[in-house]
């Protein structure tokens, strides 16, 4: 995937977080994102940061939904994508 494509999914799943979350609860579920201090305007930063972002993203994404929907998407999902933040934060890491 090229790098403008990843910047577009990244504004996606933030147009989509910002619809999934309610009042102020976005701040408390979205720690780790506003953490990253990456959006989907900093096309400076490099295409692994913008992954990871997206990884993040599609992570508290897939706990809100299962919170909401009464655990609608299994653990496993769940559990997969903060496996897949673990790696790409990794690939940060030795960048």
């Amino acid at each position: 995937m090229y790098k403008d494509e990843m910047i577009q999914l990244h504004q996606f799943l933030v147009y989509v977080l910002k619809y999934l979350a309610e009042d102020d609860q976005i701040t408390n579920d979205c720690n780790e994102y506003i953490s990253l201090k990456i959006s989907p305007h900093h096309i400076h930063k490099t295409k692994a940061e913008h992954k990871h972002a997206i990884f993040v993203l599609c992570k508290i994404i897939s706990e809100i939904i299962a919170d909401k929907d009464n655990n609608s998407i299994p653990d496993n999902v769940c559990n997969s994508l903060a496996d897949l933040v673990t790696r790409s934060e990794k690939e940060i890491n030795v960048a």
